[in-house]
């Protein structure tokens, strides 16, 4: 499995992003997609995961009415839409995948990881 994110930068608080993650190297009908982030001096930490079959969009609270989470199944695509930015948001995002879905939404129930992608929010 391969992953590759992108769409990162810097955006003032009240501004939008859009992170991308292209996926590979398997077919993901079974598989469940993550965005985590982390900050520094910080753990990684869920942000939303959509399962690539039956959509089911979960958020943390923290983000919960600001972004969505979607796929594009044909072009194996996984966006983090971000709204309503605000300097907290601002980590390095990354994309997961697990192969089917976990009770626990945290970072080490998802085996496979792309690089991060550092979005910069300022005030």
């Amino acid at each position: 499995v391969q992953l590759q994110a992108s769409g990162g930068g810097l955006v003032q608080a009240g501004g939008s992003l859009r992170l991308s993650c292209a996926a590979s190297g398997r077919t993901f009908s079974s598989y469940v997609m993550g965005w985590f982030r982390q900050a520094p001096g910080k753990d990684r930490e869920f942000v939303a995961r959509i399962s690539w079959s039956f959509s089911s969009p979960d958020y943390a609270d923290s983000v919960k009415g600001r972004f969505t989470i979607s796929r594009d199944t044909a072009k194996n695509t996984v966006y983090l839409l971000m709204n309503s930015l605000k300097p907290e948001d601002t980590a390095v995002y990354y994309c997961a995948a697990r192969l089917g879905y976990s009770v626990r939404a945290i970072a080490e129930e998802f085996a496979y990881w792309g690089q991060g992608t550092q979005v910069t929010v300022s005030s």
